[in-house]
């Protein structure tokens, strides 16, 4: 029985030990990524670029195009504690998301997604496969609306490149509970 126990809790200790090695990062470090890689404002790229979407053609944004007009602008509000994303700010697609610690400890990084759905998603940051190019946020399971059949965005994915001159936002949706084939994905060049 001895024996049997101290396995269980050998096994219980390996368990957490790479659970927690697997943590390729911590919140405050994924928010320190976000403010220096993201903030400013952003223009869309040309429609060329604009690889594998056409979420670009929406007539809201499609004369967005080719112009030098901001698409998207990433900001630090609330004493340098959140960063306010606006996506396409002055359109009828125009949405806000917020990104901020999650708990007072800085466990994770949290967000609220205003969307144009009419609902507002709330995720959390991915702090295991997030890296400096690829910040990735997942809807926040323990929530009603990220567990119901509604149409949501379900995971937003910031790509930018090594250069920090292109971005690319990804807002992948689902409905009754499966990703949906159309989501939003934009191309943007720093302005």
């Amino acid at each position: 029985m001895f024996k049997k126990n101290v396995l269980i809790l050998s096994s219980s200790l390996l368990l957490l030990t790479s659970v927690h090695a697997s943590e390729n990062t911590t919140a405050w470090e994924l928010f320190d990524w976000m403010e220096s890689a993201l903030k400013g404002e952003w223009k869309l790229s040309p429609a060329e670029a604009q690889i594998g979407t056409e979420s670009y053609k929406h007539k809201a944004i499609l004369p967005m195009i080719g112009t030098d007009t901001t698409a998207m602008a990433f900001k630090l509000i609330g004493a340098d504690v959140t960063i306010q994303e606006d996506l396409l700010p002055n359109t009828a697609k125009q949405m806000v998301s917020m990104y901020h610690c999650k708990d007072i400890a800085c466990t994770n990084l949290k967000a609220t997604h205003y969307c144009t759905k009419q609902n507002q998603p709330e995720f959390l940051a991915n702090l295991h496969d997030s890296t400096k190019t690829k910040i990735i946020f997942e809807c926040d399971m323990s929530t009603e609306l990220c567990q119901s059949d509604e149409d949501h965005v379900h995971q937003i994915i910031h790509e930018i490149s090594d250069d920090g001159k292109h971005l690319k936002s990804s807002y992948l949706a689902w409905k009754d509970k499966k990703p949906k084939s159309e989501s939003s994905i934009y191309y943007f060049e720093r302005k």
